[in-house]
């Protein structure tokens, strides 16, 4: 068996065969491209299919790529209404492929970046369609009670809008490959227009369109929400900022620059504006100071891409697209500062 980058496939037999039961033929496993944080495979032995997620290779900072957390979050969702994969096993041991890992199940789907799949109807419809479940199933999430699902203790809601520019700020100390002024001025404005908070609820840290699994055969359905690692309890309109950054309206939008092979996706798909307004439609929570949680998104997906970027520049990354990353800094940095 051939080991990709990061995954010894011996060792993890051995690990699986133990929480599984006995592998019906050799490992074979391939990296999952899009990914640009942790790293995640597909696995099998020829029958049977997981996917397991590792942090990267280098340059892991301090409270990121925490493998258990990621665990937790997946396994208190089981059964909620909120689609996720199962939850196969998790392996704290990092002597065993290098570094902490888990195993969940493989969920057939798409996951959409910039065009359909062949199989679905090439219409505004689907677009739309599409919009509604992504939207819907967020607010399913932030109406989750946390204590319901076992999550009480998973994050420190009083004053966590505070530290999470404290907190990405300190990132972008231990990350950053070149000085920008620009960033420092963002962390100033962010750190002294912090909002009144909104209750705290369930928060994923990184909801988008490619990191959701629509149905194979429906596009109004998500069967899975994937990438977990940076979710936690706190004020669930982070979620909601990000998204809107996220939501690329076209190939000159700064997000578009940070996530490449993300492009606007053609007519049918909600405006920025239809989103904001079907999120407080169905929801109770004050949107007034929307526009710091915007900012905020762009602070976070610039620090996030500077440390991919010097993961880059170490020789430490798996896949391609990762050239684009130290480029889409400064460009999200600046819209920013244009809505702070």
């Amino acid at each position: 068996m051939e080991s990709p980058p990061g995954l010894d496939l011996a060792a993890l037999a051995g690990f699986l065969e133990s929480e599984v039961g006995e592998l019906r033929g050799p490992l074979q496993a391939e990296v999952i491209a899009g990914g640009r944080s942790n790293l995640t495979y597909r696995v099998g032995d020829g029958h049977r299919h997981w996917v397991v997620r590792r942090p990267p290779l280098a340059h892991v900072l301090p409270t990121a790529h925490d493998m258990a957390r990621e665990w937790r979050v997946i396994s208190a969702l089981q059964g909620t209404g909120i689609p996720v994969p199962g939850a196969v096993a998790l392996c704290a041991d990092a002597s065993v492929i290098g570094a902490p890992f888990y195993v969940m199940d493989y969920v057939e789907g798409h996951v959409v970046r910039d065009a359909l799949p062949a199989e679905w109807p090439d219409s505004a419809a689907t677009r739309r369609s599409m919009s509604t479940a992504l939207i819907d199933v967020l607010l399913r999430l932030h109406a989750i009670e946390p204590a319901a699902v076992g999550l009480a203790d998973f994050g420190r809601p009083a004053g966590f809008l505070e530290r999470q520019v404290r907190r990405w700020w300190q990132q972008w100390e231990a990350s950053k490959t070149r000085e920008l002024p620009a960033i420092e001025e963002l962390h100033r404005r962010l750190a002294a227009g912090v909002p009144e908070q909104s209750a705290p609820g369930v928060v994923h840290g990184d909801y988008r369109f490619d990191n959701v699994i629509f149905d194979s055969h429906d596009p109004g359905r998500i069967a899975a929400v994937i990438d977990w690692e940076m979710s936690t309890i706190g004020d669930p309109l982070c979620d909601l900022g990000l998204l809107i950054v996220y939501w690329v309206t076209g190939p000159d939008d700064p997000a578009a620059t940070a996530l490449p092979g993300r492009a606007d996706l053609g007519a049918g798909f909600m405006r920025r504006d239809e989103v904001v307004a079907t999120y407080a439609a169905r929801s109770n929570r004050d949107l007034g100071a929307l526009e710091w949680y915007i900012a905020l998104g762009y602070y976070k997906l610039a620090i996030i891409a500077e440390g991919i970027h010097a993961r880059f520049l170490m020789g430490m990354t798996v896949g391609e697209g990762f050239e684009t990353m130290g480029p889409a800094v400064p460009l999200l940095v600046d819209r920013a500062l244009t809505i702070c």
